[in-house]
């Protein structure tokens, strides 16, 4: 089985948080049973985050050596020049080493675009701006580090595709079946 889930906003990619007080997390979402995350994504980040029961598919996906492209939408403080974008696109440094290339573009608001809640803080002296980003890794927090790296701070980050799985279509909070991965023998009983 695969799942779709849009992830809020603040929501644990779990199912149980021991925190005083206790964080939002995947339980309150009617997943079915026995489903647990492929990947994460962090709680200030938003949307697709794949759920299965099958742990060689979990693997495939989240597997660096598979290289899954994951594509996010991403706001970003100021104006991206063409020299941050092709520095995405090359590459950048961190504090780990050399990310992969990326695909870097600049882009409009997206149109399907959620309030977000709580909203995205507003600076009257400081531009904002999309980008949609695709990276072929999984580090911590990369899309965020990356754009910090080339001068764009990251605002807001939306996952809309892993792989040939799209966010579209699903609200915060919702989730689907997605159709087999190919590849993917298993049969369910």
């Amino acid at each position: 089985m695969l799942i779709a889930f849009n992830k809020p906003y603040g929501v644990l990619c779990q199912f149980t948080d021991r925190s005083t007080p206790p964080r939002p997390t995947l339980a309150g979402f009617g997943l079915p049973a026995d489903v647990y995350a492929a990947g994460r994504l962090d709680h200030d980040s938003e949307g697709l985050l794949l759920l299965t029961d099958d742990g060689p598919l979990a693997h495939r996906l989240t597997d660096p050596r598979h290289k899954e492209p994951k594509t996010y939408v991403v706001q970003v403080e100021g104006e991206p020049s063409t020299h941050q974008l092709d520095a995405l696109c090359r590459g950048v440094v961190l504090n780990d080493g050399l990310t992969l290339p990326a695909q870097a573009l600049a882009i409009d608001p997206p149109h399907w675009l959620w309030p977000r809640d709580p909203p995205v803080r507003y600076r009257k002296t400081v531009a904002d701006s999309w980008l949609q980003l695709t990276i072929h890794e999984g580090r911590n927090r990369q899309v965020r580090r990356m754009t910090a790296a080339v001068g764009l701070p990251t605002l807001r980050l939306i996952r809309t595709a892993i792989g040939t799985q799209q966010l579209s279509g699903l609200a915060p909070g919702q989730w689907r079946d997605c159709p087999a991965e190919p590849g993917n023998t298993r049969r369910r009983r």
